[in-house]
């Protein structure tokens, strides 16, 4: 934490603190040697007209804080609402000001930011104290019982401090007070006594009382111009139309901010804890791995003829050459995340002693500067800090199959180029191959499995399929999977497959083709999922049982879009005054309500005597003769035709009931209370249907 308790510009302990409006610190008396005539600083950094200046002075006077808070330059300088300068407003904004308007004004840069401040003739004097950053650092001395030390010296390091002076507010030893400040002249009246921490931050200003208003108390906190202000305060025009707050309200609420940013700030500090000891153990494991991949390549290269034996002592020679890589790139790594951690670690004590801050308007003055920064940290947090540069697992293997072949072609996969800083991947995989014994089509479904590329580092695969026709291919599956079923193809269609693989290196060669034939018929059952609620499923899905009044729609687990199918239906049960429907849907058909009621469905809906044709809600076509118990009702659907048909025990149950049937049809059925049905599917179409 030392580092956050040390002077910018002294590179000692913060003394007698005072706080920009950039909200970094300085020492009094550093602060007091770095300003200089406004003239300077105002040159050095831009030239402003006397236009901005009124601009930014209207702006203070209405309670706008939008000019001065987009500003470069910050001024504490004083400025009633008429114009003149004063000095009893050492809290106030205003904009740059102008050379002729201020002629004896004081400025000072910022030593870290470069921000500049423009003060009147008391000069650094009017700077906040930094009460909080004192507060720290005198607990902090107290806890390493730390001296005070001189101020004024030249060596390093600096002599310790034997008094300090109440009106300069300057710490002397003994040599520097006989040369800076002699008991004679016009310094004899200060008053000099014994250096204490503590002592110097307060001043003649009492703990928790307004500055202007001695005998009020700090008590409110003004949103726009962001300081403690008294009852006196707000009555005051500069605050009238403020926003102000509760000051306690208003501590509160930035502590449990800085509370819960500082809390995420430790998990990251503590990850990155962690990882440098990942780190530090890795160093290890990349050398026992790299002994054991020594052990392989060894056996492998004593078991080939004496010919390779000076081969072998060079693929050795790179392993360990890229084991020195590795433990190199990781002990840079560590170095890095422990610098980055001491200085996390440095913000997180500092933020933690200020929480402890009781005085709720010395926390304020740091509170959003400290939030900030916390959140700034954590945002900015680099990956690099929660993971390896480099895997301590080698990424290589020796192809000791090509040896037979040819000694000379005996390598290691081959690389990409090593370029700093980037991960090392290997070039692009090979093609796949094809497993023709493990490849299956199955109803509308095929089955591919595929090899991996020999001597690859492959990070995916990619799976196309042609239309079935000889078409175009295109993309059914991307993933990391060697095996892959593709489903709701059409039935007697012959597919062509292929497949490549990939790495961040790019795409492989395309394996070669594997044909496969969908089934001629289709097979199903009802899908519980695709259907609606309130119905009974068999074990097997084949049957399905009504519970409720209400008509309910079963699906069918296959789809189709091509071909002929013919299925059946079994009357299981009906011992109910109701009429099922059986027919065919869309996969978005209306589940509760009976099939054809909507445009998604198209039905033969039957009682015990007759049955109507139903779609969209419109029955047509009105055919004598029913079912019972055991009666099967037929659905050929041709989709070479585009048309639909029903047949009751085996015979037409009229005329064909729809033509123009266009996309993809689930088999379907509805079915309420009474009625339980069988599905039979793989079936032969009836022998007439041709003729009919």
């Amino acid at each position: 934490m030392e580092e956050e308790l040390r002077c910018f510009a002294c590179k000692q302990f913060y003394n007698n603190p005072v706080l920009l409006p950039c909200y970094h610190g300085l020492c009094l008396h550093c602060a007091l040697n770095l300003q200089q005539p406004a003239a300077t600083n105002h040159n050095a950094t831009a030239t402003s007209n006397a236009a901005s200046v009124s601009e930014n002075a209207e702006s203070v006077a209405s309670g706008s804080s939008g000019d001065y808070q987009e500003s470069d330059k910050l001024s504490i300088l004083s400025e009633t609402d008429s114009g003149v300068v004063c000095t009893s407003r050492p809290n106030s904004y205003v904009g740059t000001p102008n050379g002729a308007l201020f002629t004896s004004a004081l400025s000072l840069a910022c030593p870290i930011c470069s921000k500049v401040v423009y003060f009147d003739d008391n000069g650094a004097h009017n700077l906040p104290k930094y009460r909080v950053m004192q507060n720290i650092v005198d607990k902090y001395g107290e806890l390493k019982n730390l001296t005070l030390k001189c101020q004024m010296c030249e060596q390093e390091p600096a002599r310790e401090a034997i008094v300090m002076c109440e009106q300069c507010e300057v710490l002397y030893c003994e040599i520097c007070k006989e040369s800076c400040h002699p008991a004679r002249g016009p310094l004899a009246k200060h008053v000099l006594h014994e250096p204490k921490r503590g002592n110097t931050v307060t001043g003649k200003a009492k703990e928790g009382k307004c500055p202007e208003h001695s005998e009020e108390t700090l008590n409110m906190y003004c949103l726009i111009c962001k300081i403690s202000v008294c009852a006196l305060c707000l009555m005051d025009s500069r605050h009238t139309s403020h926003d102000v707050q509760s000051l306690t309200m208003m501590c509160k609420a930035q502590k449990t901010e800085l509370s819960h940013n500082l809390q995420q700030l430790s998990e990251r500090a503590k990850t990155t804890t962690e990882l440098i000891q990942r780190l530090k153990g890795m160093s290890d494991k990349v050398n026992e791995n790299c002994e054991e991949f020594e052990q392989i390549v060894s056996a492998q290269c004593e078991a080939l003829i004496q010919a390779i034996q000076n081969r072998r002592d060079q693929l050795i020679d790179c392993i360990r050459q890229d084991k020195e890589l590795r433990v190199r790139a990781l002990k840079e790594q560590v170095t890095t995340c422990t610098s980055r951690l001491q200085q996390t670690t440095a913000l997180l004590q500092f933020c933690i002693e200020a929480l402890k801050e009781t005085d709720s308007s010395s926390f304020l003055q740091v509170g959003t500067m400290l939030i900030s920064r916390v959140a700034n940290t954590d945002h900015s947090w680099h990956k690099e800090w929660t993971a390896p540069r480099v895997s301590p697992h080698f990424d290589l293997t020796l192809d000791d199959k090509s040896v037979l072949r040819a000694i000379e072609q005996l390598n290691f996969i081959q690389m990409k180029p090593f370029i700093d800083g980037q991960e090392r991947v290997p070039a692009a995989p090979a093609a796949p191959a094809i497993i023709p014994e493990e490849c299956s089509a199955e109803n509308n479904s095929v089955t591919i499995a595929w090899q991996p590329p020999p001597h690859s580092h492959v990070e995916g695969y990619v799976l196309e399929l042609d239309d079935g026709n000889g078409g175009d291919f295109r993309e059914v599956y991307c993933g990391i999977e060697t095996i892959c079923t593709v489903d709701g193809l059409h039935f007697h269609c012959m597919y062509n497959a292929r497949v490549k693989a990939f790495n961040s290196s790019g795409e492989g060669e395309y394996s070669e083709l594997i044909g496969l034939e969908t089934a001629q018929v289709a097979w199903f059952t009802f899908d519980p999922i695709l259907s609606g609620p309130g119905l009974q499923y068999s074990e097997d899905n084949t049957t399905v049982s009504g519970e409720g009044w209400e008509h309910r729609i079963a699906l069918g687990s296959v789809g189709f879009s091509r071909g002929v199918h013919y299925w059946e239906f079994t009357i299981e049960k009906y011992d109910a005054d109701t009429d099922p429907a059986f027919g065919i849907a869309r996969i978005d058909v209306t589940r509760d309500k009976m099939l054809g009621k909507d445009d998604k469905g198209w039905a033969m809906y039957i009682d015990r005597q007759r049955s109507w044709f139903q779609h969209a809600g419109a029955h047509e076509q009105r055919v004598e003769g029913g079912i019972h118990v055991g009666s099967t009702i037929g659905v050929l659907l041709d989709l070479n035709q585009h048309t639909l048909q029903f047949y009751v025990n085996e015979e037409p149950q009229g005329a064909i009931a729809f033509r123009d049937l266009y996309g993809v049809f689930y088999p379907a059925v509805s079915i309420n209370r009474g009625v339980s049905v069988t599905v039979h599917t793989a079936l032969d179409p009836p022998s007439d249907s041709d003729e009919t």
